[in-house]
Parts: structure tokens; C-alpha cells; sequence
């Protein structure tokens, strides 16, 4: 399994996760309750994985450790306390990291968007964990809600939520995507004109087929 060219990866950042997701339904889906933290951020990169059992430790040295560009992935098997605050996501950010993602609590929420680097998280808590677990990255496979992520696989993230692939599933579902983002805005400058939002679909035809019962699909016609 080849990584995405540098070329490959500035065309998934500059996508939506959802237009990645319409070109490609297989695409893993963590719990949407791992939500952004920082608003207005789009995230893709490499993972690399670290556990933290309510210990912050881990994650500090793991954020100075990751390679440039890569999206540091934290579960919390236990989940009760904070395992990343400013500190940490200021780590991350001098050591070129795309994001990180928390299958559990982070705090500093003000802070983290001052720094404007995506961060994700199941919520925030003011309670640090402690700082004592000595363990740094982990380089094996994760479950990030509920979703395996492998280090290497692409973790994407924006304001809709997160995705997890393999560099093969992005790099066959890039055309797609950029073909999804075309049309919808052809659409939305139609409906700016004035055009309705079934004039630019097959919405009668594809409503009439599945009323008889007949295999059909909502496409757009731009």
C-alpha cells in the first residue's frame, strides 16, 4: 500500500470529508460524537496511534515524536479525565502535525482555538489525567470510535466529522470527490439565479422510479 503522493494529499485537504464519503460509501466512519473542537479547520494526514489510560504523558511525547504532516490518534481506554490541552496541541503544532483526534476528553478549549491546529475530541473536561504512563507512540492498530485505524491509514476530519481509509480508497475516490464538489457548485450558483433545486437534479424521474419500485439514483444534471 503505496502513501499518497504530496500532490494526492493537497487534493484530499482540499476537500470536503463529505465529498470524500459520497464518492466513496465504504469509507470508515468513527462515532460522530468525536467531534471538532476548533471550528472551520479541515484536517488530513498519515496516522500515528498512542494510548493514554487517563494519563497525558503519553500524548505529550507522542505529539513530539510524530513525523510532519501526520494526525496523532489518542484513545483513552479509560475516558474520564483530559489526556491533551494547549500544552500538548502547541507541541503538535511546532512538531508539523496535520491534527489530532481524542477518543476522549481534551481542555484549554480556548486556547486550542487561538492555535487554530483541528483538533478532535469526545467533549472537554477540566480535569487532566496524570502524568506518569512513560509510554510514547505506539505504532500499532487502534479502535478510534469504535472504527480500526492503522498507522498509515488517512484520518480526515472537518466540521461534519471524521473518515478513516487507506491511501488506495482516497486515491480512487479523488476524481469522484472533485466531481461531487463541481457539480454541487453549479448547482448552488443555479439556485442563486434562481433555478430550483430540481431543475438541477433528476428529482421527478428518480421519485417516480422508486414509487414503481425501479432501481434508480438522485444525480445531478450539470
Amino acid at each position: 500500500m503505496d502513501p499518497l503522493t504530496a500532490e494526492e494529499l493537497g487534493r484530499v485537504r482540499a476537500l470536503a470529508t463529505s465529498s470524500l464519503c459520497d464518492a466513496d460509501k465504504t469509507i470508515l466512519l468513527p462515532d460522530p460524537a468525536i467531534r471538532a473542537m476548533v471550528p472551520e479547520v479541515r484536517m488530513a494526514g498519515p496516522a500515528v496511534t498512542v494510548v493514554a489510560p487517563d494519563d497525558h504523558l503519553p500524548v505529550l511525547l507522542a505529539a513530539g515524536q510524530a513525523p510532519p504532516g501526520s494526525v496523532l490518534v489518542v484513545v483513552n481506554p479509560r475516558g474520564a479525565r483530559a489526556v491533551a490541552g494547549e500544552l500538548v496541541t502547541a507541541e503538535a503544532r511546532r512538531s508539523g502535525l496535520a491534527g489530532v483526534v481524542i477518543d476522549g476528553f481534551c481542555r484549554d478549549v480556548a486556547g486550542l482555538r487561538r492555535m487554530g491546529l483541528p483538533v478532535f475530541a469526545r467533549g472537554s473536561t477540566p480535569a487532566s489525567g496524570s502524568a506518569r504512563d512513560p509510554r510514547g507512540l505506539d505504532e500499532g492498530p487502534v479502535a478510534l470510535g469504535g472504527v480500526p485505524v492503522r498507522p498509515g491509514d488517512l484520518v480526515l476530519g472537518d466540521d461534519d466529522g471524521l473518515a478513516v481509509a487507506t491511501p488506495d480508497q482516497l486515491r480512487a475516490a479523488l476524481a469522484g470527490a472533485e466531481e461531487v464538489e463541481r457539480a454541487e457548485a453549479a448547482v448552488l450558483a443555479g439556485m442563486g439565479e434562481g433555478r430550483g433545486l430540481a431543475e438541477h437534479t433528476n428529482l421527478a424521474e428518480h421519485r417516480a422510479a422508486r414509487a414503481e419500485g425501479r432501481d434508480s439514483s438522485l444525480r445531478f444534471l450539470v
